[in-house]
């Protein structure tokens, strides 16, 4: 790999980091992606969330196009959130971050 390959990747990472970062972004994605859900039921979903830091997260997410908030005029108002199409370019990510926390938990135990 050439020092510009070297860079460009780094800056790309750097990047995905930034729209990623945290515990929580992508916990919150995989509860989306199994079905749309109001805000309770992502709390219930994603455990040890504050409702201040999930309303937080799913705003960022919201602002980076991988989760879509729904506002419907019942009364009261009901917002349910969904993952976004754009989401779906995360899968491979996601898998391959799945795939590497259970080998290292198995490595890590013993």
């Amino acid at each position: 790999m050439t020092k510009t390959e070297c860079a460009s990747n780094l800056k790309n990472v750097i990047d995905a980091l930034y729209v990623l970062n945290g515990k929580w972004k992508l916990p919150i994605v995989l509860s989306l992606v199994n079905a749309p859900k109001r805000f309770n039921e992502i709390m219930k979903d994603v455990e040890g969330i504050s409702p201040k830091i999930l309303a937080q997260e799913l705003k960022h997410l919201e602002q980076n196009e991988l989760v879509i908030r729904n506002v419907y005029a019942t009364t009261p108002v009901s917002i349910v959130y969904e993952a976004s199409p754009y989401s779906e370019t995360l899968k491979d990510v996601l898998r391959a971050l799945s795939d590497w926390g259970a080998g290292h938990r198995k490595k890590i135990i013993g």
